[in-house]
């Protein structure tokens, strides 16, 4: 990054390994814990971690005033995407998990459309869309089998799920801050699952091996937690703006993660996926935004990069 400070530079490293690696500790931790049961642990986690500093800052009664609003962000934001994003590992590779819900700059795009909110797209804009929707295909068509398409329907709701929670960040909840919202947000989710575990996977069990606790405890505390509170600080180091590009280095370090740790294969057409949907979101998110956004918008933008 030119023209930044190294801390700058540490930060954003450190945040694209935390937010890329996300995907190979849901796929470690599906061997043994139902998808449910992973969303109740790790934002049980993070919501330990961070209520208690949003609390501390007095931010989470400003994000209650929109409660409404704040229910309706948790829902399409973390509680279904998350869950989903669970049951498609279970199918789909890490690695081609993460580089399909790389293109949620693209589905933010369309979803603008199906609103009427949608800005008028430059050239460029529409470049990155053509691009991103051929490397969607290409990865769809090439990298996963037929009986994996019921996973690959999963991660696109992911992806709906995440184009939809800045939507959300910059209109109904413009303004309030960022840590109060996810803070809020996390801990709503896992207060919902709490139900939904005991229903549908009945009591705990047996206590995973060492692997899985291991997977699900960094998922919490360094995938979730520490990671927000990394891109807050990445965000008063080089402000909003540059903060977002840290959304195209994820897709490269879950790839890499899950060939070096899973064993799971790197084909051509892997490598053309990932070229095009970044290029493509890239493009999109270059020729499409017609002002910088706010913390808030990057804090929704990017936590979609948070699997």
């Amino acid at each position: 990054m030119v023209g930044v400070s190294r801390r700058a530079v540490a930060l954003f490293l450190a945040l694209g390994v935390v937010w890329g690696i996300p995907y190979l500790l849901i796929k470690v931790a599906v061997d043994e814990l139902s998808p449910a049961q992973i969303v109740l642990a790790r934002t049980a986690i993070a919501a330990l971690i961070l209520l208690p500093l949003a609390l501390a800052q007095r931010a989470v009664v400003p994000v209650l005033h929109a409660w409404r609003w704040l229910l309706v962000f948790t829902v399409v934001e973390i509680a279904i995407p998350w869950v989903f994003l669970g049951s498609a590992e279970t199918e789909l590779p890490s690695s081609t998990t993460g580089l399909l819900v790389a293109a949620v700059p693209l589905a933010g795009v369309a979803l603008a459309f199906v609103t009427g909110q949608a800005e008028r797209l430059t050239r460029t804009a529409w470049l990155g869309l053509v691009l991103g929707i051929v490397g969607v295909a290409a990865l769809v068509g090439f990298d996963v089998s037929g009986s994996d398409l019921g996973a690959v329907a999963k991660v696109g709701v992911v992806v709906i799920g995440y184009a939809a929670g800045p939507a959300i960040l910059s209109r109904p909840l413009k303004g309030l801050p960022g840590l109060g919202i996810m803070a809020t947000a996390l801990t709503l989710t896992a207060v919902m699952y709490v139900p939904v575990v005991l229903v549908a996977d009945g009591r705990p069990g047996p206590l995973p091996s060492g692997d899985v606790v291991a997977s699900v405890v960094t998922l919490g505390v360094v995938c979730t937690a520490a990671a927000f509170m990394l891109l807050f600080a990445l965000v008063s180091e080089v402000g909003p703006v540059r903060a977002t590009t840290i959304t195209y280095l994820n897709p490269a370090v879950a790839v890499v993660a899950g060939a070096l740790v899973l064993g799971e294969p790197v084909t051509v057409w892997t490598v053309v996926g990932f070229a095009l949907v970044v290029t493509g979101s890239y493009l999109v998110n270059r020729g499409g935004r017609p002002a910088p956004p706010t913390e808030a918008d990057v804090v929704g933008e990017t936590s979609s990069s948070c699997a």
